[in-house]
């Protein structure tokens, strides 16, 4: 606090950070890590990174495109190591990262759950569902690692 004006206190050096969504169909709890090693939401594969985005948007797709039964969920998670452009999607894609699509190999750890969110219209999620069936079809389907 500020001895000389009382009404005025220091700033808190970082007092936020970055947050970020992870889409899924885990039932995970506030304080969880979401770590490697853990079977992929989309190949049949333990992966060597895990995914996450600062969009929203990004966040739900991966919820609705998660293997599984569960249900469609989207985290708020704070990454505990360093991120580096998910190459699947900057590469390939959308060059320059326009989705902000990320991955690392260290541990995301669960902050909140985003309860209230829209998904994309049932055409669309038709569309990109059969897109990715295609690919596994052709065997194109490559997560690059």
């Amino acid at each position: 606090m500020n001895t000389e004006n009382p009404a005025i206190e220091t700033p808190i050096q970082h007092a936020f950070s970055q947050t970020f969504f992870h889409g899924t169909k885990a039932d995970l709890k506030i304080g969880d890590l979401i770590e490697i090693g853990f079977d992929s939401n989309f190949v049949d594969r333990k992966l060597k990174h895990i995914y996450l985005s600062a969009t929203l948007n990004a966040a739900i797709w991966g919820a609705e495109l998660a293997s599984g039964n569960g249900r469609e969920r989207i985290y708020l998670v704070e990454a505990t190591g360093p991120l580096e452009d998910d190459p699947n999607v900057t590469n390939k894609k959308f060059p320059g990262n326009p989705t902000m699509s990320y991955r690392s190999e260290h541990a995301f750890k669960v902050i909140g759950e985003v309860t209230v969110w829209q998904g994309h219209l049932a055409e669309q999620l038709k569309a990109m569902k059969d897109g990715l069936d295609k690919l596994k079809q052709l065997g194109n389907m490559v997560i690059e690692e």
